[in-house]
């Protein structure tokens, strides 16, 4: 009973049962593909460590953030040709501020519980 009427969509008689209908389409269904995925990972996380990391040198006197900020930099230079030699040098990045992060509050304890702040 479906008749085709001159837009080519099927016409639907009144009453006509629900599977019959096709179903509306929605999103990207109208010609134009989806978007490519973004990959930004290893250069977002780049960008992030080697802020922290110049932060750390220079409000805290980490000295590992200098380490940590240059393979920071360097992880944001090779994020887009070589995406895993980017990652690991963002890893050890996040490393080396991790560990300095440690390393001065375990100072700055010991400092404290031996007396060296008292007047």
């Amino acid at each position: 009973m479906s008749q085709e009427n001159p837009s080519g969509y099927p016409y639907q008689p009144y009453g006509a049962p629900y599977g019959d209908q096709p179903p509306p389409q929605y999103g990207y269904g109208y010609g134009y593909p989806p978007p490519p995925p973004r990959n930004d990972g290893p250069m977002a996380n780049a960008i992030v460590s080697l802020v922290l990391n110049l932060l750390a040198l220079v409000s805290c006197c980490n000295v590992l953030g200098l380490p940590g900020a240059i393979l920071a930099g360097l992880a944001l230079s090779k994020s887009r040709n070589e995406p895993q030699t980017a990652r690991t040098m963002v890893i050890w990045s996040w490393v080396l501020f991790g560990t300095g992060f440690v390393l001065g509050i375990g100072t700055f304890l010991f400092l404290g519980f031996n007396g060296y702040f008292d007047d």
